[in-house]
């Protein structure tokens, strides 16, 4: 299998840049964990010195690696080991460098890929020593799971696959009874396949690979369901070049470019239990993808050996979609499901987290070869289009009524393209009332932090409307963007077109307007890139504030920024070359 060929040779190269990073020096508090390249110190979280112990129990582990089997990786294995142990907390946490002192979903992380490593040096004789303090590790983790929490969405599962691994190890039930309080939320994504966190570059590929393995280590099929539809919704999210769609996520991996790797294994897992040539060709793409050994628990080596089925490509690739017009998540009742959030008695807040409300907001993805675009609600860009090597990563609208960048909230479909509408109130508040005052109002000092505001009284609320029409051309070559608002009183707004670093988008009509900066005043501008270009027409300025606040640009991008002002009806017209459209 040539997939597996590639994973052998790259886990050997990431295996040798372990042995290289490990700290040998007997003297030092990080003996025998591999040193962070970015900062120094060695750490035991998933992306630490686990990850580099699972990529060496592989190596270990495959007789197409250098160092099956070799006594010197395995000594280094062993010191690693020793290391988790004396990093581990007397609680049986990790703590990972970002931040999350004594963890339990880190831990999470960490349990669910040793575990596995577990599994393939259990049986090897001269492994005992590591084998046994991986063991011991993994153990002492259990009263955290027992009983820790989670910070995000994701973690509940990550958790519960953890919960898992450890019952097959011990077989103690208080383990599953935990899983399944966690799996008794419900699971988070919608008939369309879409997660809360709207993460494709990394946290869908997390819930996917993590219920796979809770299906199966609790033998509950059912968890199964929602990583079909992720995968098949996948699908329609993918660039030309094999990126995958982030102009939307509701985590770090927002406007990153990422690829389909991360999915290989939970693909390749789901296309041999589902013998489906969908699920075989995103593996098929993600495994040409792969540059990395992969973080706990999601490395694909250690997949393949722990399923060796895999690696008998017994099932065909069928070909991913490249001309298509998708809406995701277009009939998800999301309002009903966002009306019931008072009952939920949270009152709006959550520590540490996010609620995320954008949770099955529409996005739309349109494909024409080499042509990709993108409507999305609910984030701060409402449009983005690549074609060929051309690419405008974001068309944004900012306005100072908030202020800050307007979200589209609800998206319809009308002839030829789509209506993407928003609406923002924003009012003022009266006195508390007298039988409402707390006693330090009556005291030396009123702090304004001890008033109970949300009894004060709603004045004079102001709305702001925005209505947006984004419309294909015919020939399939170009948008139409018509942007209005009624409001009568001046409001300043501004339209910005973002191009990825290097861009440099020309046109008559452009103006300095700061780094990374440029007003565009009137006329055309055209990107162009080898053969491809994008081209726009419609640059106004009317007025000439540089940002709105609350509006940040990245600097090392290239945005254009069209200034308006309420009340606006505005059109921008957007035509591609013939060329990129029509490479596949």
């Amino acid at each position: 299998m040539e997939t597996y060929e590639k994973l052998a040779a790259m886990n050997d190269e990431w295996a040798a840049r372990g042995m290289e990073g490990q700290v040998l020096d007997d003297g030092s508090r990080f003996y025998g964990g591999i040193v962070d390249p970015a900062n120094g110190v060695a750490w035991p979280s998933h992306g630490g010195t686990p990850l580099t112990m699972g990529v060496w129990t592989a190596a270990l582990s495959c007789e197409r690696s250098r160092y099956y089997r070799d006594p010197e990786l395995l000594r280094r294995l062993a010191l690693s080991a020793r290391f988790l142990l004396r990093s581990q907390h007397a609680d049986g946490t990790i703590s990972p460098p970002w931040t999350n002192l004594h963890s339990p979903p880190d831990t999470a992380f960490v349990v669910g890929g040793l575990a596995q490593a577990y599994e393939l040096l259990a049986d090897w004789e001269p492994a005992r020593e590591a084998a046994a303090d991986i063991r011991t590790f993994l153990e002492r983790t259990i009263p955290a799971l027992l009983t820790g929490g989670c910070h995000t969405p994701n973690h509940r599962w990550v958790i519960a696959a953890a919960l898992g691994f450890l019952y097959k190890l011990t077989g103690r039930v208080e383990l599953k009874s935990r899983a399944d309080r966690w799996l008794a939320e419900g699971l988070d994504c919608t008939e369309d396949g879409e997660w809360t966190e709207r993460s494709n570059g990394i946290y869908n590929a997390v819930s996917d690979i993590v219920l796979y393995y809770a299906a199966e280590l609790f033998d509950r099929p059912e968890l199964l369901e929602p990583v079909r539809r992720n995968l098949r919704m996948m699908a329609y999210m993918i660039h030309p070049n094999g990126d995958v769609v982030t102009d939307y996520s509701g985590r770090q991996d927002f406007g990153a470019a990422s690829d389909l790797s991360p999915y290989y294994l939970v693909a390749k897992l789901m296309a041999n239990r589902d013998d489906d040539p969908l699920f075989e060709a995103i593996a098929e793409l993600a495994g040409a993808a792969l540059k990395h050994p992969g973080g706990l628990p999601n490395q694909p080596m250690l997949g393949l050996l722990r399923y060796p089925e895999l690696r008998s490509g017994t099932v065909r690739a069928g070909r991913l979609p490249e001309r298509y017009r998708v809406v995701v998540n277009g009939a998800f009742p999301r309002e009903r499901y966002l009306d019931g959030m008072e009952a939920a008695g949270h009152g709006g807040r959550i520590y540490h987290s996010k609620l995320h409300p954008e949770f099955g907001a529409p996005v739309v993805r349109h494909r024409n070869g080499a042509t990709s675009a993108t409507v999305m609600t609910e984030t701060n860009a409402f449009f983005a289009l690549r074609h060929g090597a051309a690419r405008l990563l974001a068309v944004q609208l900012a306005s100072s009524f908030e202020p800050g960048f307007v979200k589209m909230r609800r998206l319809e479909t009308i002839p030829s393209g789509y209506r993407l509408t928003a609406a923002e109130r924003k009012g003022y508040y009266g006195p508390v009332a007298e039988t409402d005052l707390p006693a330090s109002a009556r005291g030396p000092a009123s702090p304004w932090y001890l008033l109970p505001h949300q009894k004060r009284e709603l004045t004079h609320e102001q709305r702001h409307e925005v209505e947006l029409e984004l419309t294909e051309d015919e020939d399939g070559r170009g948008w139409i963007v018509r942007v209005r608002c009624a409001l009568p009183e001046p409001l300043l707004t501004q339209l910005s077109f973002v191009f990825e670093p290097g861009s440099e988008p020309a046109g008559d009509g452009l103006s300095p307007a700061g780094e990374g900066l440029s007003y565009w005043e009137r006329g055309a501008v055209r990107l162009a890139a080898g053969d491809d270009w994008i081209e726009l027409d419609g640059g106004a300025r009317q007025h000439t504030a540089r940002t709105i606040n609350n509006v940040g640009y990245p600097p090392h991008c290239r945005t254009l920024l069209v200034n308006l002002l309420t009340p606006y009806d505005h059109t921008i017209r957007i035509r591609t070359s013939p060329s990129g459209g029509e490479r596949a």
